[in-house]
Formats: structure tokens, sequence, C-alpha cells
């Protein structure tokens, strides 16, 4: 098995040293960061939502194999960076007001860093006005908004309402998920895009960018 397969297996079974000891020997070897990001990793990445929307990977195995990516992700940015490497696109992502869970939402930013995107992670509790501000100051392609409790679910409309007082809601789309979500539900308030789960979120926000 050569080097670069390795990376692959390394971050699809999730195993972080054999991730971080095959990019940095991939480089060694001469492998270009850039075709190692586009080539390797993010279609490492693609092949695990893939195999938890098949139901043979579930939320531990994505969460191991995102931490491996990252841990190869760390090798390559500062040769990205060096080599003036732009991302796909950039996500402000954020829990709604009033919601304080974060494992759904950081595993959308981990699947959405895989995907090639740069991700301007808010936290938890994000007010629609914190949201407002990181829009203006980032400037993103696409807004996320994630809710796990249905008391929380109004708060995504108040976000999608306060961009649109700012003048900027056409700047951007605005992709919702969560457990208790539907796409009816999205539509309804006025989303551009929904993602059931992390792995579809980060195609779904393939395909918009693409648009």
């Amino acid at each position: 098995m050569g080097t670069v397969e390795e990376l692959r297996e390394a971050i699809i079974n999730g195993d972080r040293t054999a991730a971080k000891n095959s990019v940095e020997q991939a480089l060694k070897e001469g492998s270009d960061a850039s075709k190692l990001l586009s080539g390797v990793l993010i279609p490492a990445m693609t092949e695990v939502g893939d195999r938890f929307e098949r139901q043979e990977f579930f939320v531990p195995e994505m969460l191991v194999a995102a931490r491996a990516m990252q841990e190869a992700l760390a090798v390559l940015k500062p040769r990205l960076q060096a080599a003036d490497v732009k991302p796909a696109g950039k996500l402000v992502l954020a829990t709604v007001k009033g919601d304080l869970h974060d494992i759904g939402k950081n595993l959308v930013a981990i699947m959405m860093e895989g995907a090639g995107l740069e991700v301007v992670d808010l936290g938890v509790d994000a007010a629609p006005d914190s949201v407002v501000a990181a829009v203006k100051e980032h400037k993103p392609d696409l807004v996320g908004l994630s809710a796990l409790l249905t008391t929380t679910m109004p708060m995504m409309k108040e976000v999608i309402e306060a961009l649109k007082q700012a003048g900027i809601r056409d700047s951007v789309k605005v992709i919702v998920g969560g457990a208790p979500l539907t796409e009816e539900y999205a539509k309804s308030i006025g989303a551009d895009l929904y993602a059931a789960d992390a792995a579809s979120a980060a195609r779904v926000a393939v395909k918009a960018l693409g648009n």
C-alpha cells in the first residue's frame, strides 16, 4: 500500500497518528499539498459520509474519522496557505440562541472542512445579531444554523429576518438542520437549504456552491 492510500485509509478508519504520519511522509515524497487535499482528504471524508448514510458508520465512527482528517489538515494548512490555495467557499456556522447542543454542529463543521470549505464557527447559543455581525465581517457564501430543541427552532427564522433587516440576506444561502427539523419546516422559515445530518450538509453545501 502506497503512502497516499495509507493516508486515505487512516482517515476513514479514524487513525489520527497514522493520518499525521502518512501526510507528512507524502509531503516528503513530493506530493502536492493541494492535491492531497482535493484528491485524498476530501474523497476520504466523502466516503465516511457515504458510509454514514448507508448506516455502515455511526456518529462515533464519523467523529474519529473527522479527528484524523483534522490531524492531516493541520499538517497541510501551512503548505496550502503558502501556495495561496483558496477554500471552496466560506461558511458561518452556529447553534441558535437558547440551544447549547454542539455535537451535531461540530460534526457539520468538520465535514464542511473536509469538503474544502472555510468554517467560521460561532459556537452555541448564538443570537441573531451575532450571526449578522459575522456575515458582515467574514462575507461568507453560506450561513449554517443548527437546532436540536423544538423550542429553539423558531430562532432560525429570527436569524433569517435579522439578515433581511440588515440588508444582507441575498448575499448568503442559509442552510438549516437538526434532529427536529424537516425540509418543509426549512422552506416555511425561508431557508435556502436543508440537511438531515452532517454528511448530507457537506454535500448540499458543495452542490449549492457549485451552482
